[in-house]
């Protein structure tokens, strides 16, 4: 039994599923934004063992049968409507997460791209970038800090050409709106107000003059590369030199993930730079525009064809 957790129109788990179907394996697509409001999760602990169910509402799912997890794009747990009082329906979301975690810890199955708090961990800019820099990739100079002294020489270090990022760009609201912060040119006028970096730690990298803006899609130890943006324009394969090849495999495999999408550019004198890992990154895109066998690569990880 394969597990696809995601919600129920990605259109991505589309891509996958007739090619897991079509293997002869059993699949379950669930969504945990359905739990608690319309499905049903029980760890039940006797006779010194345990059992793990799911009731989706249409078929019960005996958790020991299942081998892998696709652990897609989930939503969140969301109460049952009638769960009305908004500090109520928070309690209720809490304790439902807090439930999962505990569930799927004791899932007993291969994990793609891998179980929450692995995907936390690899997400985690320094420590992806740590590890990239272990494996020998070639990253640009970069910073980490909320301290303000070093934001000029930083500036300057970079002669006048650095960019400004968070570590993990979440939405914000700001005055009841949803706002997204984005990668930043840094400008003199910024320096000036170099005292507000203390409240938030930021990413200071130089801006990195490029030919070629690559994403290497990692599925087990098989990568797919492919050029993308406007710079050369559209999508097409991309043939990544052995070495870097290797890298990309090892950092998600140090990393825990069996799935993840790397981002690199290609310097104009030829370089290949690492520049962050997306342990759950789109692929979709990239296989219907140039035709690299992502889907088929998935579907294999899950039914055990190879990992």
């Amino acid at each position: 039994m394969i597990l696809i957790l995601s919600d129920r129109r990605d259109m991505t788990v589309s891509r996958v599923l007739p090619k897991v179907e079509r293997r002869g394996v059993p699949v379950t697509w669930w969504d945990s934004g359905e739990f608690p409001g319309r499905s049903r999760v029980t760890a039940t602990f006797a006779g010194g063992t345990h059992r793990l169910t799911l009731d989706t509402g249409s078929q019960v799912v005996d958790l020991a049968t299942v081998t892998a997890v696709w652990n897609r794009r989930p939503n969140r747990s969301v109460a049952a409507a009638n769960v009305s009082d908004p500090t109520h329906r928070a309690h209720v979301e809490w304790q439902s997460r807090f439930h999962l975690d505990g569930v799927w810890e004791l899932v007993r199955a291969r994990w793609l791209p891998c179980r929450h708090p692995v995907t936390r961990q690899a997400h985690n800019k320094l420590i992806h970038m740590a590890r990239a820099v272990e494996l020998g990739f070639t990253v640009p100079e970069t910073v980490y800090t909320n301290d303000p002294g070093e934001l000029v020489p930083a500036y300057e270090r970079a002669r006048g050409r650095l960019v400004v990022k968070l570590l993990d760009p979440e939405d914000l609201r700001i005055d009841g709106q949803d706002h997204r912060v984005h990668t930043t040119v840094v400008s003199r006028r910024h320096l000036t107000s170099r005292h507000r970096l203390q409240h938030e730690p930021v990413i200071l990298q130089p801006f990195l003059p490029k030919a070629v803006e690559l994403r290497a899609v990692v599925v087990g130890r098989r990568v797919f590369a492919a050029r993308v943006g406007p710079n050369p324009p559209g999508c097409a394969v991309h043939r990544l030199p052995r070495d870097v090849e290797r890298r990309c495999a090892e950092l998600a495999a140090s990393l825990g993930l069996g799935y993840g999408v790397i981002h690199l550019v290609v310097t104009p004198e030829g370089d290949h730079v690492f520049l962050e890992i997306d342990p759950n990154g789109s692929w979709d895109p990239i296989e219907e525009r140039t035709g690299l066998p992502i889907s088929e690569a998935i579907a294999g990880w899950l039914v055990g064809e190879w990992a």
